[in-house]
């Protein structure tokens, strides 16, 4: 209720209300001021209402008073109770816990309002699962009520839980929640077999390694708990047989580590032990958690094919042996009861070639053809021994035969056939070391022996030295070789192997002498022995070979070609300007021919006194020119055919020869000589060549061949 000390009852004042819920939650009487909820209120929705009231005047509208403002709060009941917001529970605790064992804390809210009254104070307890489990009333938490819960006897658990406000007391409100608890295993049974002895049967037959039977102990536990290894325990048979463990089923697998034989013993017993993987320390006082059965194998008899005395048979023939000659024999038994006949044949399907042949009876193995131990060394095939009796059992068996080798083939020295030898060797020198091979299948130990044959023996230029390690050295027996008195040696060696019969043979070797540096460094010998050690291909040696004698027939024809040129005829044209020098195409009459023009003015005194002799042709006989007086200097001459020499001399187009060589002579006894301005004293004789000899060892042929044309010049006067 509102009220102004303005209001005196008549009706002046007016109140208003506005702010929260004003009009929709409160309203007010304008005349009294009285404030009158208009709905329900919810304190969990809505705690407090802030409300402003004012008072005015009715007939001016002003306010009386300052506008005030107020709280309304709305008082809490207990209408809400307690609620888990987060059930239901799942939970689990290992089986064979203590009492008070932690299991699971719940918790309930509840929306009252907590700080007034107990509407808000909640209590929990157990409304199910008692005497199992057990909680506490303020905390919710729950836990192991009884001692060694067993997860075998019992696994689920549901416990219902009651949560009620108001402390618990009588009119509270309550709320339930369901916990699922379940027992978790821990390995506390040891595995244990139903029965104490297992038979089982077994066919003689069965394959090594195969599954011959199964056998299981009982573990409650689950899981890795119930991990079982299942062990022989050592005695009699246990050696033939092994046990495994099934990963899914956790049956113990008996597998067979022998062949079975009925004939031989018809019963196995054993015994087999069953014990955990993982084992608790809290409940080794329970005893021993393995277990132990007996296992007792009946073998059953099979009709079964023959058997070989061997795995495998391993025999040898010389080759060349006669067509027919037993090598050995292979054998087969039916160790059944009823003992059988046993027929044998050889398996063709892998061997082809029938060199050898079976007796179906005996079993005896004799060649059927002639063998060559270099064409095969050996043979494998498989011979077949069926029963008599029952054809389709049958078994196999693998044949070996080796060729022995008989010593037909002498020994042959191995490449290379040919060496060499440097000019300047010394006595005692070692310039090949050579081995030898034999066709014959060489057995541990043989040994060849290196000698000279007895031709050789007399004659000191080598020597076989043998290295009693089948090889052996050329040696050299005397100082230095020459290979103009003798380019090659030929050396006869025997060869003998230590086989029997005894065999040899005589290998010649060919030894080429060539020229070597101090160093032995080959420097001139045949293509094949300068270039063999450098792994050159026989093709590379022929191109090496052909560029080589191509360069020495090009250098050979250019030197033919400058000491044996011929006159050339440049210019015959009678309308060329240098007409007036008179052309001869043969040997003219000299100073005796001036009929055609007079000479006397070209005569060059310079060439008479410097004797010069032709050198477009090569003279038979030398002459020497007749001394002339010396003529008068014509200045016109000598200025033309300065003129032309140097426009021949500049102009890149000329030919590349002396365009005035058509009257550089005038013939034998002109007064006048040679007209040429080039006047060149040099000739093919006036050329030195010695310095090919400092070019080395490679050019020596060329330093030769023009040093001995030089001594035989004809054109050089001495």
């Amino acid at each position: 209720k509102l009220h102004s000390d303005l209001d005196k009852g008549v009706g002046t004042v007016k109140y208003t209300l506005s702010g929260d819920g004003a009009g929709t939650v409160f309203t007010i009487d304008e005349t009294t001021g009285d404030i009158h909820a208009i709905r329900s209120l919810d304190r969990e929705e809505k705690p407090f209402y802030t409300l402003r009231a004012q008072a005015v005047d009715v007939d001016t509208k002003k306010p009386l008073e300052p506008e005030s403002e107020f709280i309304i709060k709305v008082q809490d009941i207990n209408d809400n109770e307690p609620k888990f917001l987060d059930g239901p529970y799942v939970a689990s605790v290992p089986e064979m816990s203590p009492v008070g064992a932690y299991v699971l804390q719940v918790k309930a809210t509840d929306a009252d309002d907590p700080t007034y009254g107990n509407s808000a104070r909640v209590v929990y307890s157990i409304l199910q699962g008692q005497p199992y489990f057990s909680i506490d009333p303020k905390t919710g938490v729950i836990r192991t009520a009884l001692p060694n819960m067993d997860r075998e006897v019992k696994e689920q658990y549901q416990v219902l839980i009651q949560a009620k406000d108001m402390g618990g007391q009588l009119g509270g409100l309550a709320g339930t929640t369901t916990v699922n608890i379940t027992l978790t295993d821990v390995n506390d049974n040891p595995p244990r077999f139903p029965k104490s002895i297992f038979h089982l049967k077994v066919p003689e037959s069965s394959r090594v390694g195969s599954a011959i039977g199964r056998i299981r102990a009982v573990d409650p536990d689950f899981g890795k708990n119930a991990a079982i290894e299942y062990n022989i325990v050592p005695g009699d048979g246990g050696n033939l047989f092994e046990i495994t463990t099934d990963e899914n089923t956790q049956e113990g697998v008996i597998k067979l580590k022998k062949p079975l034989d009925f004939e031989t013993k018809k019963a196995y017993t054993f015994k087999v032990e069953a014990s955990n993987l993982h084992l608790d320390h809290r409940f080794h006082s329970v005893g021993p958690f393995k277990d132990t059965a007996t296992v007792r194998i009946n073998v059953l008899d099979m009709d079964e094919p023959p058997v070989f005395s061997k795995p495998v048979y391993t025999m040898e023939v010389y080759e060349d042996t006669p067509v027919g000659t037993i090598i050995g024999a292979v054998t087969a038994q039916d160790l059944d009861a009823g003992s059988s006949s046993v027929r044998y044949f050889i398996d063709w399907k892998n061997d082809g070639n029938s060199y050898f042949t079976i007796d179906a009876t005996e079993g005896t193995i004799a060649t059927n053809e002639l063998l060559d131990r270099e064409s095969t060394a050996q043979y494998n095939f498989s011979i077949i021994a069926s029963k008599v009796s029952n054809p389709l059992l049958t078994s196999k068996v693998n044949v070996i035969i080796n060729v022995l080798d008989v010593n037909e083939f002498p020994p042959e020295i191995s490449v290379p056939y040919e060496t060499s030898v440097c000019e300047n060797a010394k006595p005692g020198q070692v310039i090949q070391t050579i081995t030898a091979v034999d066709k014959d299948l060489s057995p541990a130990g043989q040994r060849f022996s290196f000698r000279l044959s007895p031709e050789a023996s007399n004659k000191p230029n080598f020597t076989v030295h043998d290295y009693r390690n089948n090889t052996a050295g050329i040696e050299t027996r005397r100082h230095g070789y020459s290979r103009r008195q003798q380019e090659l040696h030929l050396l006869p060696v025997v060869i003998e192997d230590s086989s029997y019969p005894v065999q040899s043979s005589t290998n010649t070797m060919t030894i080429r002498v060539c020229r070597c540096d101090a160093d032995g460094t080959i420097l001139s010998c045949n293509v094949e022995a300068i270039f063999l050690p450098v792994g050159l291909s026989t093709g590379a040696l022929i191109a090496i070979l052909l560029c080589v004698v191509i360069l020495l027939v090009i250098v050979v024809l250019y030197v033919a070609l400058r000491r044996q040129k011929k006159k050339d005829t440049l210019m015959t044209s009678k309308e060329d300007i240098r007409d007036n020098v008179i052309h001869y195409d043969d040997e003219g009459g000299g100073e005796e021919d001036t009929q055609a023009f007079d000479i006397g003015a070209l005569r060059n005194p310079k060439v008479i006194e410097d004797n010069k002799i032709r050198r477009d042709i090569k003279p038979d006989t030398l002459r020497f020119p007749r001394q002339r007086p010396p003529a008068e200097d014509n200045t016109d001459i000598r200025d033309f055919i300065n003129q032309r020499l140097h426009e021949n001399d500049v102009d890149p187009a000329a030919p590349p020869y002396d365009s005035l060589a058509t009257y550089a002579y005038e013939g034998n006894g002109s007064v006048a000589e040679s007209l040429s301005s080039i006047d060149s004293l040099t000739t093919e004789a006036d050329q030195d060549y010695d310095y090919l000899s400092d070019w080395g060892p490679r050019f020596k042929i060329l330093a030769d061949m023009f040093g001995e044309e030089e001594s035989y010049n004809p054109d050089k006067v001495t």
